[in-house]
């Protein structure tokens, strides 16, 4: 099914929008669209919308799939992302919703063997209403075999790097907010210098439930600040990992960052594995109490 636009798809997708949970799948470039929607249908998500140009092509065995839609977007236009993922919070209260770019692929524990419904129904029965997720750069292992830095089969991350500041409540005293942090780490940190401050941090509440009045901001943050939580006050949750060849993308696509780098390998990249054992023995997610 394909929608003409944002406005088409929220006025005639009510029947869509009652199942969940629902995967929002945000296309910038013509990069592993395919794959990205595919992996997402394989965890079990029961629709999974493509926001994308009307332009790009998308193979025919994943347009006509069943629980997959395509809404004609541009997400060049300013605030694109917070847009759209608005605009479904108001029409789909009480349905999980899940956001994240093209050439992005959720991971979380045990999901090789159990369906992301499974992991939001134990997540809902600790009263939860959002998961932090951490955004673990990939990149290709050779960037003259694959000049956009995307590579399935040769895909590495940074094994070390990764660390987390308090978040501050910006009153004049700057306390910080109450189980919530800034984290850092991968590419962003590595090449810092091509990357504006603001959009440095790798954490993002990418699985959350959707309910009246919440809005998602600029910065992957919502207006319920329980929602950007990365736990509860008893003890730890889930966590979850977007593996990414965003970053990658965005550092050799950039005029003033591509030149520069030659490589992205240290002494500190590892194959990606492409399981969720891997991230689980890295510390890029935790299974709380999920066993």
């Amino acid at each position: 099914m394909q929608y003409r636009s944002l406005d088409h798809f929220i006025s005639d997708s009510k029947a869509v929008l009652s199942k969940g949970p629902i995967a929002l799948i945000m296309v910038e470039d013509a990069i592993e669209i395919e794959t990205t929607l595919r992996h997402h249908q394989q965890l079990g998500f029961a629709t999974v919308v493509a926001f994308m140009p009307a332009s790009f092509a998308l193979a025919r065995d994943v347009s006509e799939s069943k629980g997959v839609l395509r809404v004609d977007y541009d997400m060049d236009r300013e605030g694109a992302l917070e847009n759209a993922v608005n605009a479904v919070i108001e029409a789909a209260p009480g349905q999980w919703l899940y956001t994240c770019y093209n050439a992005e692929y959720l991971f979380y524990p045990f999901c090789e063997t159990r369906t992301v419904g499974e992991l939001l129904a134990f997540h809902t029965e600790e009263r939860r209403d959002a998961m932090l997720t951490y955004v673990v750069d990939l990149y290709a292992d050779d960037l003259g075999a694959a000049p956009n830095a995307v590579s399935l089969d040769n895909a590495f991350l940074d094994r070390s790097g990764y660390y987390a500041l308090a978040r501050p409540d910006g009153t004049p005293d700057n306390h910080p907010k109450e189980r919530q942090l800034d984290f850092f780490g991968g590419l962003r940190w590595r090449f810092e210098e091509h990357v504006p401050a603001a959009r440095r941090k790798i954490d993002r509440i990418s699985l959350f439930r959707a309910k009246p009045g919440l809005r998602m901001r600029d910065d992957h943050t919502f207006t319920d600040e329980e929602y950007n939580t990365y736990a509860c006050p008893w003890h730890h949750n889930i966590t979850a990992s977007i593996c990414s060849f965003r970053t990658a993308k965005a550092l050799k696509s950039n005029p003033g960052s591509r030149d520069r780098i030659a490589s992205f390998k240290w002494h500190n990249s590892a194959p990606f594995e492409w399981h969720s054992r891997q991230l689980l023995d890295l510390g890029l997610m935790e299974p709380g109490q999920w066993f």
